[in-house]
């Protein structure tokens, strides 16, 4: 099989996708924004072919590399795994008649709004939502609904652009802000209480092969937007013995179902509270952040080959052990300006040194990244441990012991 891979450089494990589908047996080409000579020492040894384009969600680019590749050898299947490559990508894979996620399915992922209303047709508790550039339509939403209400990019992913609006008058103010009026749409949904977390699957033929159950501590719009917080997500090797993940599970199945998907990887978000279980979102790709090296940590399997697999031979190589649960806590600079150094870090491997995954330290001089720039930012420090609890407990005393200093 051929594999057209687009963006094998950036961010960095992009080129982990690529080196999977190349372990597995398949001729792999690529499409992507950097020159030949700027993807490093290993990407060129696994390429069949590579071609440069000014953006890869340029449609009528990316179709025209796929062209001058399938000229040089026919193309089996177009991939993306980036959530602002997956719509472009679908169209050109459709436009091509290759197999692969479709436009319908990449559309519900991307759009919102779209997706909670396809979701709640299908049973799928979700909050209520609407997406639009209607200025008083949305505020007469805010009046049904009530507040606080959760605003967003229509197509945004993760917390990027995301405003929590506690009434009226705040809500009028922000939407021009957003270019509502001046041809912006955005996405409005209720906002949920409850305990964040996400659900991550594996999917052949829309059978789920693989999943993953992770946690946000604290949830991501308190830590996209609070410096004095370490916060962390933890991946759970609980979720074959914990009866509650079961009903995550069938919501999970629901979703895949209503929105179609075949052979991919999924990012679900949902919450969990007064009101029971909700469905949040979905993206059709792997998670962020990478999510997906916490789980090969704890469960002592290359997901990237497993996705490689699914996707050339239909089938699964590896089982999750379930062995640990693996988690990683962000560590903040005291302020913005220039690392200078840090604190504790001595403490943190004294006491838990044969349980570190892995490490980032900027070095100091290197300038710090805002807060609302994400987990994987500024430093940060990676853990697996058998025990979820006893896991959680470690990342805590990290997020305590460990001073990023910045001057």
């Amino acid at each position: 099989m051929h594999v057209v891979f687009v963006e094998p450089r950036f961010p960095g494990n992009q080129k982990d996708f690529v080196r999977g589908l190349h372990e597995v047996g398949a001729k792999v080409s690529a499409v992507g924004e950097a020159p030949l000579d700027a993807l490093g020492p290993d990407l060129p040894r696994w390429l069949t072919c590579y071609e440069q384009v000014g953006s890869v969600c340029d449609e009528s680019a990316l179709a025209r590399a796929l062209q001058e590749i399938h000229r040089h050898r026919p193309v089996d299947r177009l991939e993306a795994t980036v959530e602002a490559h997956i719509l472009p990508v679908a169209r050109v894979r459709e436009a091509a008649g290759l197999a692969g996620t479709s436009v319908k399915t990449a559309h519900l992922c991307r759009d919102k709004p779209a997706m909670k209303e396809a979701l709640r047709e299908a049973g799928v508790a979700t909050a209520q939502s609407m997406g639009g550039g209607d200025a008083d339509e949305i505020l007469r939403f805010g009046s049904r609904v009530g507040y606080p209400l959760i605003v967003k990019p229509r197509a945004g992913a993760g917390a990027s652009g995301t405003y929590r609006v506690e009434d009226e008058p705040q809500l009028a103010a922000l939407l021009p802000t957003l270019g509502v009026g001046h041809g912006a749409e955005v996405a409005v949904e209720e906002f949920v209480e409850g305990h964040e977390a996400f659900y991550d699957t594996l999917t052949i033929g829309g059978v789920v092969v693989h999943d993953f159950m992770t946690h946000y501590y604290p949830n991501v719009l308190e830590a996209m937007r609070t410096r004095e917080v370490s916060p962390q997500f933890i991946a759970t090797n609980r979720i074959d013995a914990a009866a509650p993940y079961a009903e995550v599970r069938e919501l999970g199945k629901m979703v895949i179902d209503a929105l179609e998907i075949g052979t991919s990887a999924t990012h679900m978000e949902w919450f969990f509270g007064e009101n029971g279980l909700k469905f949040s979102e979905i993206g059709c790709r792997p998670p962020g952040v990478r999510a997906w090296d916490l789980y090969a940590a704890a469960n002592e399997m290359d997901l990237y080959r497993e996705w490689a697999a699914c996707i050339v031979h239909g089938r699964t190589a590896q089982q999750a052990t379930r062995r640990y649960s693996a988690g990683i806590v962000t560590l903040r600079p005291e302020r913005d300006g220039r690392i200078t150094g840090y604190e504790g870090l001595e403490k943190v491997e004294s006491r838990f040194g044969e349980w570190i995954i892995d490490v980032h330290l900027p070095s100091p001089g290197t300038p710090t990244q805002p807060v609302e720039a994400g987990y994987m930012a500024n430093a940060w420090l990676r853990l697996r441990h058998p025990d979820y609890d006893e896991l959680r407990g470690m990342l805590d005393a990290v997020g305590r012991w460990v001073r990023v200093r910045a001057a």
